[in-house]
């Protein structure tokens, strides 16, 4: 099995949400002779409605293999099961966004693994224009993909690294629709991050080894990297780090990825001895969250070495596995999933 590496108390917010529910199946000319009406492209996605909400999953028809098949009906599972929005167990799938169906789902998500080019066509850009300004929602799951990671897309399948930058041919794909936009960093504040659970899992279970950079670097305050696009005053379309690769169960309930983690370490001397150490592999840019640059290096392909920071340390990172991580990772992620969700479908 693949080692997937991540990037207190949990607080659960009750919620007195109102069923979302979708916009009306498209009706269907009765003589058989007739065409279909084109969907009513002018009125809002519907979010108040018929008693359970369904999900659509975009997945190019072609793909090889589809990526975490069990991961959005384990979520939605979750979602169906620890919160008051009644959702459907298990999503439609559609293979593109020139499919007219987008419109009668108030949540999108897609794999960007599951799409081979981001290239965008007149009628997907026609249709997700109109899609986002009638109040639809759309997630990318590793839409965030350190430069490292991007030589081989699967292998931002298997490692969540923080960055605060959309993959370019996704932020250019979007760009084509929306003219001087940009994805931007969503602050630590924002409501995406505690609009049902705030904060991260229990920290003690985590080995000490690992506690203090997760709660203070990694995911300070149950918090990660995303970045959006806003439409209309309102975020529109979010992009993350893979973090599907932490909700999927098998048949008998077990996690079905083990997830392991990567820290940053430092030490005396550290930063004088490796900024003088031979080096024979590549050097990749990635944002932080204020714009500033880490320089990352890598020895092994997709793997990370070291850091120079933009203060001038050099850090090390150090890569753990155990139980206790596994399952902490897999609470987190399962947690982020759940509160994209819910903002999308309240806000």
């Amino acid at each position: 099995m693949k080692q997937r590496y991540a990037g207190k108390a949990m607080t659960v917010v009750t919620l007195g949400l109102v069923l979302i529910g979708l916009l009306p199946i498209h009706a269907w000319a009765q003589d058989a002779s007739e065409t279909a009406p084109a969907p009513d492209q002018t009125q809002p996605i519907q979010k108040v409605g018929p008693p359970s909400v369904k999900v659509l999953q975009i997945v190019e028809s072609g793909t090889i293999s589809r990526k975490y098949t069990s991961a959005l009906p384990t979520l939605l599972g979750h979602v169906a099961e620890e919160t008051s929005v009644h959702v459907e167990r298990i999503q439609d799938v559609a293979a593109s966004f020139e499919d007219e169906r987008i419109f009668d789902y108030p949540f999108i998500y897609v794999n960007y693994a599951d799409r081979e080019k981001w290239e965008f066509s007149e009628t997907e850009r026609r249709n997700i224009r109109a899609y986002l300004e009638r109040g639809g929602f759309i997630h990318i799951d590793a839409g965030i993909s350190a430069a490292f990671l991007r030589n081989e897309k699967n292998a931002g399948q298997h490692h969540s690294f923080a960055e605060w930058e959309a993959s370019p041919d996704v932020a250019d794909a979007f760009k084509s629709i929306f003219p001087g936009r940009k994805f931007k960093p969503l602050g630590r504040s924002h409501k995406v991050f505690s609009c049902f659970y705030e904060g991260l899992p229990d920290t003690e279970k985590l080995p000490e080894t690992v506690r203090e950079f997760v709660i203070n670097e990694k995911w300070p305050q149950g918090t990660y990297s995303f970045v959006g696009l806003t439409v209309k005053g309102r975020l529109a379309v979010l992009c993350s780090p893979i973090i599907a690769m932490g909700w999927g169960k098998n048949q008998l309930g077990n996690w079905e990825t083990t997830i392991g983690f990567r820290i940053r370490e430092g030490g005396k001397g550290l930063s004088e001895n490796l900024e003088t150490a031979a080096y024979g592999g590549k050097r990749f840019d990635t944002r932080r969250e204020d714009g500033a640059l880490d320089v990352v290096f890598c020895e092994q392909a997709a793997t990370p070495a070291w850091v120079q920071e933009p203060n001038g340390v050099w850090r090390m990172f150090a890569y753990y596995r155990s139980t206790e991580i596994s399952e902490f990772a897999h609470d987190f992620y399962t947690q982020l999933g759940v509160n994209i969700m819910i903002y999308a479908l309240t806000h």
